[in-house]
Parts: structure tokens; sequence; C-alpha cells
């Protein structure tokens, strides 16, 4: 468990890696990896979790106050814990929110070109009950269209076809702009460049090993 109760978040557009980024920060420091997308689905089947099981379904946006309430009451458990949110906040009013339970310590921001980010997500099919994700180009399924694990089959978000990716990057930017201001206001914001998750680790890596010490080594992950 990591010695410090290090609050961080990782911000990305869709189709930045942010999950893949989690986990190795996780597998490497010791700290929960909380993905607002995986509390989500766990709440399908009470209270909030119905309103947000309407928009998930037509692959929309959850609204801010539905994905508050879940990440609010998620965080709420876990005062005395290390964590590293995914997801979370995506605009000002959840950033806002936040502030009101903790204060963060370290905001990492994935900044992958626009062209690498319309290939990836055109390119990403998922299995709806899980989350999983499959990239057809560099993390395919073994049996194409279907789940590895389940062998249920996989499905392309509307929001993940070719006509859709460019106006769902632009309303990511629109609404992560004065989030991202408000962390680099104060400091604790940390920009990262680049095509390729493994590139950019060895620098993220470095930066969260000058916070609190990694249980695996930069190679080991």
């Amino acid at each position: 468990m990591a010695s410090k109760l290090l609050r961080a978040v990782v911000l990305g557009p869709p189709g930045s890696g942010k999950g893949t980024m989690c986990e190795k920060i996780a597998r490497s420091f010791g700290l929960q990896h909380l993905s607002s997308g995986q509390f989500l689905r766990e709440s399908l089947g009470g209270g909030v979790g119905v309103l947000a099981k309407q928009y998930l379904e037509r692959g929309l946006l959850v609204p801010d106050h539905v994905i508050t309430r879940v990440m609010m009451t998620e965080l709420e458990k876990r005062r005395e814990q290390p964590w590293l949110l995914d997801g979370f906040p995506r605009t000002l009013g959840q950033a806002e929110a936040l502030d009101r339970i903790c204060e963060l310590d370290l905001v990492i921001s994935l900044n992958i070109p626009f062209e690498t980010l319309k290939d990836r997500l055109s390119a990403r099919w998922v299995h709806p009950a899980s989350g999983r994700v499959y990239n057809m180009d560099f993390n395919p399924p073994h049996v194409q269209g279907i789940d590895d694990l389940t062998g249920e089959p996989l499905v392309q978000r509307e929001d993940d076809k070719p006509e859709a990716v460019a106006a769902r990057l632009r309303k990511y930017k629109d609404a992560a702009k004065p989030v991202i201001e408000l962390y680099k206001s104060r400091g604790i914001l940390h920009s990262f460049s680049g095509t390729e998750t493994n590139k950019i680790w060895p620098y993220v890596y470095t930066l969260l090993s000058s916070k609190i010490p990694p249980i695996l080594s930069d190679e080991e992950n």
C-alpha cells in the first residue's frame, strides 16, 4: 500500500489510453484504480444507476449530476485510502464537487494528437457488460467480434463510429478546458504528449516516483 494518501487524477480524451496508464500506475505504486465507467456499470442495478443506464444504452455521455452522485458515493467510502481517478472529473462542475470532499495531489493530463485518437476510436470495439475494450489494430480479440473471456459479441459504440468521433473529441475538449486550467492554476497539473502509452510511461513513472515510493520498478511493469 502506498505510504502517503496520494490522490491523483488522469485526464485525457476518449482513446488517449487513460485506462492503460491508470493500470500501470496502480500496479507500480499500489494505488487503487477508480474508473468512473466501472462504477457506473456496477451502479446500474439501483437508484441513480437506473438513470445512468438510460444514457449508456444509447451510447450517450452520462450527465454531470448522475455521474457526480455515483462518484461521490464511491469516494466517500475511500476517505482513508490512496487512489487514482480515471474518467472523472470531466467537467468543471465535477471538479468542484470533487473539491468538496478531498484535495488532489496530482493531475496527469495526456495530450494525444487528434489523428491518433480518431484512428484508435474508430478501431475500438467493446464488451458492454464488462467494459473490456479491444482495438482491431493492436489489441484484437482472439476471434473477430467475440469477447475473449465470455464468448459474447462485441459492439462498436455509436460514438466510436468514424462519423461521430470528431464531434465527440470536440465536445470533450470544450468541457475539459476549464478543468485543465483549474488544476494548472493550482500547480498540480503535469501534461504528457505522445502517440504511444509505452513511450509516455517512463516520464509518468519518474513523476510519480518523486511523490511516493514505487512498489514495482519501471521495467517490471
